[in-house]
């Protein structure tokens, strides 16, 4: 089983975490992820890219000139897809991009990444976070203690509002609680920090 180091808010050591060897330790299935992250992005697509076909196109209704003689090309509307103002070709129109996967495949890319985070020393455990207040500064100093100052994300057992804005006030950083956790966030952020009852309550969920 993998165990790494937990820190406190102030950046000290209070020992060591053993993680889950189902959740932490898997073989990391690169394209698992890719389809995962994929799905992710497709379902966030709003899909309301809308063009006119020639069909939709007001005007053109009258032949431009006559069929023979001209010595021009033969036109049958000024609304065709080569004339300026004319409809699109295979118009893009309002459709639907999402699409489901199974959740063993979910839940096998969110192991993955879990466990390249551990491999990759990324991930960052902390015996608990608590704050008094609601203060931008005193979330700051945390990520500095931890040394975690660029990309962040924030995984907490229970939602906390006081955690939750004074760690979003900060650009690049973004918290979630250990059920809402998703493969994207993890991927696209530097540092994940858990702290302690997240991690037990990321084991009792995807065990």
């Amino acid at each position: 089983m993998p165990n790494i180091k937990m820190l406190n808010q102030q950046g000290e050591s209070v020992g060591d975490i053993e993680l889950s060897e189902a959740i932490f330790g898997v073989e990391v299935n690169e394209h698992v992820v890719y389809e995962v992250v994929k799905n992710q992005l497709a379902n966030k697509r709003q899909g309301t890219q809308s063009a006119k076909t020639r069909a939709e196109v007001r005007g053109g209704g009258k032949k431009p000139w006559r069929q023979k003689g001209t010595g021009r090309a033969r036109q049958g509307s000024i609304r065709s897809p080569q004339w300026r103002g004319g409809g699109v070709v295979f118009a893009p129109k309002p459709r639907d991009y999402s699409y489901k996967l199974p959740k063993k495949v979910k839940r096998l890319a969110i192991k993955s990444v879990l466990t390249s985070k551990v491999n990759d020393e990324e991930l960052i455990v902390l015996d608990a976070l608590k704050l008094d207040d609601f203060s931008t500064k005193t979330a700051f100093g945390i990520l500095n203690n931890v040394k975690a100052l660029k990309k962040a994300l924030v995984v907490i057992g229970e939602d906390d509002k006081k955690i939750a804005k004074s760690f979003g006030n900060i650009p690049g950083v973004i918290v979630a609680t250990a059920d809402k956790i998703n493969v994207y966030d993890m991927l696209k952020h530097d540092s994940l920090i858990l702290t302690k009852d997240a991690v037990e309550k990321i084991e009792e969920v995807f065990a």
